[in-house]
């Protein structure tokens, strides 16, 4: 798989394979198939892999460090900090904490559970308004220093706390949400990272699954899906914002691509520095998604999507989370 380079001399494959629904509180009943999708996406090429100690929390990370063990000195491992996770017991308190001795407890863990003894990329996974940012990246800096990670990153984050903490300690990453249909980190994020020589690594790339074509107004959503409370997958939103998808599709059968692909492409195609993070369960779809490596988009398909100039319907997160981001 061809490569690329973030921030800081990090460089990784062009895309990333996020383990977010791997794992979770619940043993899940098709664990070997994930660790065997995990392992497979390496053979495939794939050696960035992203999760987090909330996920779970910590059985996700407890799933990575196993698929990942027999090709540690292979891959590189993102993982996070900063929700208010109790050390001892696991227990989720609600809210942030970055304070640094949360940070020293919360890397011993994932190091643990992760079954190594450093972190590739280790992100804060959320601004602490109460942390001086100094103090979040001064911190990590000592981590940097004692060989438990190599790289900082910072995930959901404003500019004015990207230049905070890259004073400090220089970020090979932000983690924020960008697609097709989430363009708001192009007004002042991207402008400021590309000013700092900091990689993006954007999650959702196919707006939770949306930009797939697979979901249309009939599909219904779990209550413990985060999509049912989410305004952008209402009903009335989901028929506006068809027309994108109505849109990608139609410029995948040019290509002989699918629109989950065209979505890829067009992310792959706006910055060398940006690597794409998404997640899937099933190896088929992993599949899918790395053949956008091979999809050339052409200046007429950008101006397509320029000249449609779709306005999508629908907050992206219900108001709790968007509290939480570009603090």
């Amino acid at each position: 798989m061809m490569k690329r380079k973030l921030g800081q001399g990090l460089e990784v494959s062009a895309l990333s394979l996020g383990a977010m629904g791997y794992g979770k509180a619940r043993e899940l009943p098709d664990r070997a198939e994930m660790i065997a999708l995990i392992r497979t996406a390496v053979e495939r090429g794939m050696d960035f892999f992203d999760t987090a100690e909330v996920y779970g929390p910590w059985t996700n990370e407890e799933m990575v460090g196993e698929a990942l063990a027999p090709f540690r000195d292979k891959v590189k491992i993102a993982t996070k900090f900063g929700w208010d996770i109790d050390q001892e017991t696991g227990a989720h308190r609600g809210g942030v904490n970055s304070k640094p001795p949360q940070i020293r407890r919360a890397i011993e863990g994932s190091l643990k559970r992760l079954r190594t003894d450093h972190v590739d990329l280790y992100y804060q996974h959320r601004v602490d308004p109460e942390v001086p940012m100094e103090d979040v990246a001064g911190t990590v800096k000592d981590l940097i220093t004692e060989g438990k990670v190599r790289w900082f990153g910072m995930s959901e984050a404003s500019p004015q706390s990207i230049r905070r903490g890259h004073a400090v300690q220089p970020l090979a990453a932000l983690q924020s949400e960008y697609s097709l249909w989430t363009r708001e980190p192009e007004a002042e994020v991207i402008p400021t990272l590309e000013e700092l020589g900091v990689g993006l690594v954007p999650y959702s790339p196919l707006g939770k699954g949306f930009l797939t074509g697979k979901i249309d107004v009939n599909t219904t959503f779990d209550s413990s899906d985060i999509r049912a409370q989410t305004p952008r997958f209402a009903e009335d939103a989901r028929i506006a914002n068809q027309k994108l998808v109505d849109l990608i599709r139609s410029i995948g059968e040019k290509h002989g691509a699918t629109p989950a692909q065209v979505a890829l492409a067009w992310l792959l195609a706006q910055k060398p520095w940006i690597v794409p993070l998404f997640g899937t369960r099933k190896l088929e779809r992993f599949d899918e998604n790395i053949g956008a490596l091979n999809v050339k988009l052409e200046q007429a398909d950008f101006d397509d999507i320029k000249r449609a100039n779709i306005v999508i319907q629908g907050a992206r997160y219900p108001e709790a989370m968007l509290r939480l981001s570009g603090v």
